[in-house]
């Protein structure tokens, strides 16, 4: 990797706001359609946890045609050396690039396109201190993920192709890093042998979508929905920072789709 600093050490973000269409965003499974006003709330108060943290934070304008353009990590990766454009593999999300295109032209000096025709989502690259691992999944094929690998070798990038358990929409949906050697897990991620060299916590069970947390720093974004996890994790020493995810939950969110998080070098 091209830095040892560890590789949650954050402190520019990118967000974008909830439109109204988010009501009509896509879901694997029908909790209900989440009401707008609870998912700008959270989503605001989102915000105000990254900056709290020491987070300078760039939100983007709604985008209406966009039902799931709150989820700005998924049309694209950044890192302090490049940022690239990627392809949603959902037909309702493939003019998100566009959108978000001039906006990292303007923060990023080096800006790479994902060449055609392979899909790559944000949900399903974890970075960590060795490697990008990227997950095949339903929103992740095999073509993209080899080019995303020729992207990622231009700016020093390791990286690892590893196949996404059956009926996980995104990789990270069901782990997220802690630390440089542990893993957060559900039991059937840590069963998949994806993560046999790190440490692993595994979820409690019934609080399997409380995976999906962001290190940023010292601190460690957590849903307030699951509050055995917190307990888990805070007894494990971390910073645990609570975040409400109770209606934007019901379109699929986890806490990293909502945000692209890099170290800006001033």
């Amino acid at each position: 990797m091209p830095s040892s600093t560890p590789c949650y050490h954050f402190n520019s973000a990118i967000v974008r706001k909830p439109s109204l269409s988010v009501v009509n965003g896509l879901r694997t499974e029908d909790q209900g359609d989440p009401d707008y006003d609870g998912v700008k709330a959270e989503h605001e108060a989102y915000v105000a946890v990254f900056e709290s943290v020491g987070i300078k934070v760039t939100v983007l304008p709604e985008l209406e045609a966009f039902p799931d353009s709150i989820f700005v990590e998924d049309p694209a990766l950044v890192f302090t050396e490049a940022a690239i454009l990627l392809r949603p593999s959902a037909p309702s999300r493939r003019g998100e690039t566009e959108e978000i295109a001039p906006v990292l032209h303007d923060l990023f000096d080096k800006v790479l396109q994902l060449p055609q025709p392979g899909h790559v989502e944000g949900g399903d690259i974890l970075l960590t201190q060795e490697s990008v691992l990227i997950g095949l999944s339903a929103r992740t094929n095999r073509t993209g993920a080899d080019a995303l690998i020729e992207c990622l070798k231009t700016f020093g990038y390791t990286s690892e192709i590893v196949n996404t358990p059956k009926g996980i929409l995104h990789l990270k949906t069901e782990c997220s890093l802690l630390d440089e050697t542990t893993i957060l897990v559900t039991r059937r991620m840590e069963q998949s042998g994806i993560f046999d060299g790190f440490r692993k916590i595994v979820l409690p069970e019934g609080e399997e979508p409380a995976a999906n947390a962001i290190r940023i720093n010292k601190s460690l974004l957590v849903s307030t929905n699951y509050p055995r996890t917190i307990e888990l994790l805070d007894h494990n020493g971390y910073s645990v920072v609570p975040v409400k995810t109770t209606e934007i939950q019901k379109i699929d969110a986890g806490l990293s789709c909502m945000s692209l998080r890099w170290f800006a070098v001033e």
